[in-house]
């Protein structure tokens, strides 16, 4: 095993409730998943400027950028698939420490590894948000040309085409992007976040431009 017993975890005395009373909010994951296209990135990127016009810490964990640096040298088969997600957990957890909200959106095809990743951090700290959105209407979008090449054959492993997509078991939210506008589907998440306590209703807003 790599590291072996040659390692110590060094202690802080800082902890993560007292990053998170410094910062006046708790701290979680918010987990964005579903297929390419479904709008992952759009929603969480609109959920991330509504949070921090309400002065909440935040910060987002887009899959592809991930693969520009951290995870640059994984490919999409389903054992690459699998190590992507657990580093993206391992950086989740890490800013769930540092008492802030972060906002992870990601195919993650496998329940499996998504269960590993809101196995890291407490109960209360993993949301899992189903971007739900038919398969036709990911193609019918294809903002990125990518379901095109997946049916020509250029991409091979491709989640919905050749590859699996397994649906969230029990997640804490599904927002059906296909039925609803991005509007209503970034109030869906903010509406949730202040029902369960993590944010508060009322605010007093930033000026973001």
């Amino acid at each position: 095993m790599l590291g072996g017993k040659n390692i110590t975890w060094h202690n802080s005395k800082v902890n993560k409730g007292d990053r998170q009373r410094l910062k006046g909010h708790k701290s979680a994951i918010l987990w964005f998943t579903g297929l390419s296209g479904a709008g992952k990135s759009t929603v969480s990127v609109e959920v991330e400027r509504q949070l921090h016009m309400r002065r909440i810490n935040t910060y987002i964990l887009d899959g592809d950028n991930m693969r520009h640096g951290l995870n640059k040298n994984l490919g999409f088969s389903p054992e690459d698939r699998k190590e992507n997600i657990r580093r993206i957990g391992e950086v989740s957890k890490l800013f769930v420490d540092a008492g802030v909200v972060v906002l992870s959106a990601f195919i993650s095809p496998y329940q499996a590894d998504r269960n590993l990743v809101r196995e890291l951090v407490d109960e209360d700290e993993f949301i899992e948000i189903y971007v739900k959105c038919s398969l036709a209407e990911c193609e019918k979008r294809d903002p990125k040309g990518l379901y095109k090449k997946a049916r020509l054959g250029e991409i091979k492993q491709f989640t919905g085409i050749d590859a699996p997509y397994e649906e969230p078991v029990a997640p804490e939210l599904v927002v059906e992007t296909d039925k609803q506008t991005l509007d209503e589907s970034v109030q869906q998440v903010i509406s949730y976040l202040e029902d369960v306590g993590y944010i508060k209703k009322e605010y007093a807003s930033l000026e973001y431009n």
